[in-house]
């Protein structure tokens, strides 16, 4: 479980997240909401660890992860996928070695078992017929698939995505999102992830929290929200379905 207890966090004076408190269950798949500028990809960004609070705590499996060593911090990191709103894919590797740099760098595999994990996700991501290519050869959809499999290679625990729609078509960014739960349904993971695409956000979310102005106004299901008297709520949601 992961929980976040009263987690603040300041940028030059301005109060970003203003005493976050949410609860993650084991396996669950949740979507955090919000406008630009309200604080969603901060908070991810604070649950592996590349941010720090000015307050509060971060706690994954009964360890807060605020009070660790850079070394323990590190070990901690090893068993949380990150996939990256561009993907981040090394652009010097072929799509098949960016899949298989983690296995290189983090565990004591053969080669050959290395390379044949490498291939099972990008056959379950539906990309091996792209393994040989470079990154600038691929589209965004692919970019995105390719960042997920090796997101997922370490066989994570925890996967955090942010925004895994943006930038794609309609269709491109439901079949992430289908994609995104298949895998980690699979893999048994929990899963988080930062999202402004409501169509989707709901197609993937077990639950739904929704930031603003760094403060969580509300959590449940989709249809908690579309069921919501809230004005805001329902104008964010009208407005982000366009």
């Amino acid at each position: 479980m992961i929980k976040v207890r009263n987690l603040h966090k300041y940028y030059d004076g301005q109060h970003v997240l203003k005493g976050i408190n949410l609860d993650i269950a084991d396996q669950e798949i949740l979507v955090i909401l919000g406008e630009s500028g309200s604080g969603k990809t901060v908070l991810l960004k604070h649950l592996i660890g590349l941010e720090f609070p000015d307050e509060g705590m971060v706690e994954i499996n009964g360890v807060d992860i605020t009070r660790l060593s850079e070394s323990e911090l590190l070990k901690v990191r090893r068993g949380i996928g990150y996939l990256f709103q561009e993907g981040a894919l090394y652009d010097f590797f072929t799509v098949r070695e960016n899949v298989a740099f983690p296995l290189r760098e983090h565990s004591t595999m053969t080669w050959n078992d290395i390379w044949a994990k490498a291939d099972h996700l990008l056959e379950m991501v539906g990309l091996s017929h792209a393994k040989d290519k470079m990154p600038s050869e691929l589209s965004g959809g692919m970019k995105k698939r390719a960042a997920l499999a090796r997101a997922v290679v370490l066989d994570s625990k925890i996967l955090l995505c942010d925004e895994p729609t943006s930038g794609l078509d309609p269709i491109r960014s439901q079949e992430i999102s289908d994609l995104i739960k298949e895998i980690t349904r699979q893999i048994g993971s929990t899963t988080v992830a930062t999202s402004h695409d409501i169509h989707n956000a709901f197609r993937l979310a077990d639950r739904l929290v929704l930031i603003r102005d760094g403060q969580i106004l509300k959590q449940g299901t989709a249809r908690d929200f579309q069921q919501a008297d809230d004005e805001f709520i329902q104008k964010f949601l009208s407005v982000s379905e366009r």
